[in-house]
């Protein structure tokens, strides 16, 4: 089993093969999916690049942003939901359908972004305080269920 809530920035994320790795993310407060095919943005290209370019994210996807406290929406055609978690898997600050060319505030304490589709935090009922996990047992990515 892989740590849940490793030290940001170890690399670990990525399988044998250097390719990107996915996992679920879960809200363990509210026993909610919030993503079931994330991928995991370790590398400072992968950080600075994030969504910028595409054009929406399908339900079930996400994008995690590791040693991230805050993120912006420039170059990005579509709103996204967006949790800081900290640590230990806590939510310490949400942003509902974050419109392009903005910015989030700075989430003290975040250890990492997890950027969803718009409506997605409204949905699971996810709110600051809520403990998040995520599960990289997945591996490389598999094809997404029809």
């Amino acid at each position: 089993m892989v740590d849940r809530h490793p030290a940001p920035g170890r690399g670990h994320r990525r399988g044998a093969d250097g390719r990107t790795r996915y996992c679920r993310v879960t809200n363990d407060t509210r026993g909610a999916l919030l993503a079931s095919n994330a991928v995991l943005a370790t590398t400072s290209r992968e950080r600075r690049r994030g969504l910028i370019g595409r054009d929406g994210l399908e339900p079930g996807e996400a994008l995690i942003i590791l040693r991230c406290r805050h993120v912006h929406t420039f170059g990005m055609r579509f709103a996204i939901d967006v949790l800081f978690v900290d640590g230990s898997g806590g939510v310490v600050l949400t942003r509902q359908g974050l419109s392009p060319r903005r910015i989030s505030p700075v989430a003290w304490g975040a250890r990492q972004a997890i950027e969803l589709p718009a409506g997605t935090l409204e949905r699971t009922g996810t709110i600051k305080g809520d403990r998040v996990s995520l599960d990289d047992r997945m591996g490389p990515r598999r094809p997404h269920p029809a």
